[in-house]
């Protein structure tokens, strides 16, 4: 194995470690705080300070890569992950909504640090001339990481019923405190600094097509969770008559399915090197659109709800699982080579951004206008995503 091949494995085993606590204590949370009686907009409003944190990290988390290193900023992450778990260690029944908040804000600057240490680390792993390899990567790497999720979203399900949730607390604290002790031997620490150091000015001024991709990345995330991070599993329960399993089983394996999508994607694409541009987003966009509306009009004619969740989610799984593999590899094609953290850190800070505005909107929409609503905001939002994306030109110069 070539040693940028080790980097890559290392990177990627610390990052999916990471993203099987963090989609475990999603469902962990979600579901336990349902079970409490709280409603979809207080279970939304756990969620807030952890997208908010995350818009934040993205922003000064690649500013401080590129003066510390992404190895370094990837084990804060782990590290800050830790302290997120711990705060929920406490009796549950202790555990209030601004607390948890408090908890999942930790949580928040986690994810964005991993996810965007992990993602720049590949930039300096392939050659510049090597793009459908880049793509590959990014592409196996994303997808592996949702696979991962889905893992999570199980595991967060059925450990919660099986053994509560503070027992599966402090087994995501022991895995975690595994991945980053193993991390500080293998590692190299140099990758991913600036040759000159940047400002924080310099996480703001950007390109024309990385502002964007931002943008369309910003529609497209907040149009997957108007409807799935809050709307749907609340839905699934409190009108399908689901238990905590079978909705930690559902989530999990769309999530699984979805990730396998996503690192076959190059294939299914058939990029090549000069060729990934607005046009093919704009085109994979208007492909996804058909999903939410179709499953809008079902629920709206009384088709088997439980039949329309389930085809719609395949459909929406497959075609969203290509339209973020392209933007991911396109961000960081896009990105300054000397600087890539400053540019994929104000990139998923537009993501964080997506997903704060959808998680908000699943709760309060839901809440007053039910599931249909919800997905047709998803399918204007996408349309929104396509348009702005649109003029992107080829991913390199």
């Amino acid at each position: 194995m070539t040693k940028p091949a080790k980097q890559y494995l290392c990177v990627s085993l610390s990052y999916w470690a990471f993203t099987l606590t963090d989609g475990a204590l999603r469902i962990l949370v979600l579901l336990f705080f349902h079970g409490l009686g709280y409603s979809p907009i207080q279970i939304a409003s756990l969620f807030l300070l952890y997208e908010f944190f995350g818009m934040l990290t993205n922003l000064c988390g690649g500013w401080l890569a590129a003066r510390i290193g992404l190895t370094r900023t990837l084990q804060i992450g782990l590290v800050v992950q830790i302290a997120s778990l711990v705060m929920l260690l406490k009796d549950p029944s202790a555990l209030t909504v601004t607390y948890v908040m408090l908890a999942q804000a930790l949580s928040g600057i986690a994810k964005d640090l991993s996810k965007m240490s992990a993602k720049s680390s590949i930039k300096h792993l392939v050659p510049d001339q090597e793009q459908t390899k880049l793509y590959q990567w990014i592409a196996l790497l994303t997808g592996s990481k949702n696979a991962v999720k889905g893992a999570g979203f199980f595991l967060g399900g059925a450990l919660l019923a099986g053994f509560g949730f503070q027992a599966t607390i402090l087994l995501m604290i022991v895995l975690l405190a595994i991945v980053l002790t193993v991390g500080f031997f293998v590692l190299e620490t140099h990758n991913g600094k600036a040759t000159d150091k940047p400002t924080l000015r310099d996480t703001l001024v950007k390109s024309d097509r990385v502002n964007r991709l931002s943008a369309a990345r910003m529609f497209l995330f907040c149009a997957r969770d108007v409807w799935f991070v809050v709307a749907l599993p609340v839905f699934l329960q409190t009108q399908l008559g689901w238990s905590y399993v079978e909705v930690g089983v559902l989530m999990a394996t769309w999530v699984i399915g979805y990730g396998a999508v996503q690192a076959i994607a190059p294939r299914i694409t058939n990029v090549r090197n000069a060729v990934a541009n607005g046009a093919m987003l704009s085109k994979w966009a208007g492909l996804l659109l058909t999903a939410p509306c179709l499953m809008a009009v079902g629920l709206h004619f009384g088709i088997n709800p439980s039949v329309v969740v389930i085809a719609g989610l395949l459909l929406f799984g497959l075609l969203f699982a290509i339209n973020s593999s392209l933007h991911s590899y396109l961000i960081v094609a896009y990105a300054r080579h000397d600087s890539v953290s400053l540019d994929v850190g104000f990139y998923y800070m537009a993501n964080a951004a997506g997903r704060l505005l959808g998680t908000i909107l699943s709760g309060v929409v839901y809440q007053q206008f039910g599931l249909a609503s919800c997905l047709i905001i998803s399918a204007l939002l996408i349309a929104a995503s396509g348009i702005v994306a649109g003029r992107l030109p080829a991913q390199t110069d």
